[in-house]
């Protein structure tokens, strides 16, 4: 059974990338997911348990994830649930719990991003879009530095460290 799923959370640790040998890029990292409530009794905000999930991402949501993304970065995450029993030639048994990534994103209660669209139409590929039905994001709009590369990464603003 396969079940859609929106996460947020902070990455807890660089993201690895690889390509298989038919050429498929995929890119993995871990997700750390800690729920805060405010505590009356304490009068304070108080961390839960963290949940972990390793995500997966494919094609060219995987290159995207790899050139924007970093340690400690808010995220919100979709895609497919999936989770595994597993068991170690120990004999140790487990469960991990995994995301198959559909879109991934920045957090922007934490802070401020910038979007830089790609040049080719293949992006919309797997969704069946074309560039006349992708265009152009009605609300994009042009950095105002300049300098700034295609592919940089942007995040301002006051973001809380990771509860990590």
């Amino acid at each position: 059974m396969s079940e859609t799923i929106t996460v947020r959370g902070f990455l807890g640790g660089e993201v690895e990338d690889f390509t298989t040998q038919q050429g498929l890029p995929i890119s993995n990292f871990r997700l750390g997911c800690t729920p805060r409530r405010y505590d009356r009794k304490l009068e304070r905000w108080v961390n839960g348990e963290t949940n972990w999930y390793t995500v997966s991402a494919f094609r060219q949501l995987a290159q995207n994830i790899k050139s924007s993304l970093s340690k400690g970065d808010p995220v919100v995450v979709t895609g497919r649930l999936r989770v595994r029993q597993w068991e170690n030639d120990k004999g140790q048994r487990g469960t991990s719990v995994e995301i198959d990534a559909e879109s991934v994103g920045y957090d922007l209660t934490f802070g401020t991003g910038s979007f830089t669209r790609l040049a080719s139409s293949s992006t919309h590929e797997d969704d069946g879009r074309d560039s006349a039905e992708g265009g152009t994001a009605a609300h994009s709009s042009e950095s105002s530095d300049t300098n700034r590369e295609s592919g940089d990464r942007e995040l301002q603003g006051t973001a809380q460290a990771a509860p990590f």
